[in-house]
């Protein structure tokens, strides 16, 4: 991608049965859509009523689509493509229930991107909504510590599509193909922090429901790009258990340790 190239960020949404969330997701969007910043929605053939709200804002949305598929990764591949079709320069995956973390982050992240014409990757803080209510900040990490696993929410990464030829999601993961993704794209080009909240993430999700499962697909993945020998793996994987025992026995340690008030 050149700097001259026209400018356009698609917000990819992919949802199944969450109504609620999808219009939540919207709710954070309201404001922000717009030439250079636009809204694809995959469904995957919902019952509670999500593909009915879709026809309803049939209008807000570039594209949209309500079929079954195979999961998760294959929505999301379907989105990918489609932001491809349309022309789009970047893509940002907020699934339903995730939010942008303010009214100004779209101008705020096309401004980003301008500033940063070839990055691969540009990544930023998340805002976590905690099972008390409060929402505090949670800091990416660099991203030269990706071995050790996403350094910051997918929601809060922002891929170049130039980057991204050829490049799926591999839904022989279940769990952790964004981070084989990630890791993939961050061999194609530049990486660059963001310093300050790109999304308010919605907690619960199938990462955090199904941590073990995750676990053992990141230790396959890392396997696949870093050649890790069977020491190195159990030790990332052990610091791995600490930290999820740690989050689910002494959740206030946790929140100390790993979240800040926002800052924004």
């Amino acid at each position: 991608m050149t700097a001259s190239a026209p400018l356009r960020l698609a917000i990819l949404t992919v949802v199944r049965n969450d109504c609620a969330g999808l219009a939540d997701t919207y709710d954070s969007l309201r404001g922000q859509l717009g030439p250079g910043i636009v809204w694809l929605v995959a469904d995957g053939a919902s019952t509670d009523g999500t593909a009915e709200w879709l026809m309803d804002h049939a209008d807000v949305p570039l594209w949209w689509r309500s079929a079954r598929d195979s999961g998760l990764y294959d929505a999301m591949n379907d989105a990918l493509a489609a932001a491809g079709r349309l022309g789009c320069s970047h893509v940002l995956f907020l699934n339903a229930g995730d939010r942008l973390a303010e009214p100004g982050s779209g101008m705020r992240l096309l401004q980003a991107i301008a500033r940063h014409p070839d990055c691969a990757l540009l990544y930023g803080d998340a805002l976590e909504r905690l099972g008390d209510g409060r929402i505090l900040l949670k800091r990416a990490r660099s991203h030269r510590w990706a071995t050790l696993g996403m350094f910051t929410h997918h929601q809060a990464m922002i891929y170049s599509v130039s980057a991204l030829a050829g490049l799926r999601f591999d839904s022989g993961y279940r769990i952790a193909a964004d981070y084989d993704f990630t890791l993939s794209v961050l061999k194609r080009g530049r990486a660059e922090r963001l310093h300050w909240p790109v999304c308010l993430f919605a907690a619960g999700g199938l990462s955090q429901r199904d941590a073990t499962a995750g676990r053992h697909e990141q230790t396959a993945i890392r396997q696949r790009h870093f050649s890790h020998g069977a020491i190195h793996a159990a030790m990332i994987a052990m610091a791995q258990r600490v930290a999820l025992a740690l989050r689910h026995r002494l959740p206030a340690l946790y929140a100390k340790l790993r979240f800040r008030c926002p800052e924004i």
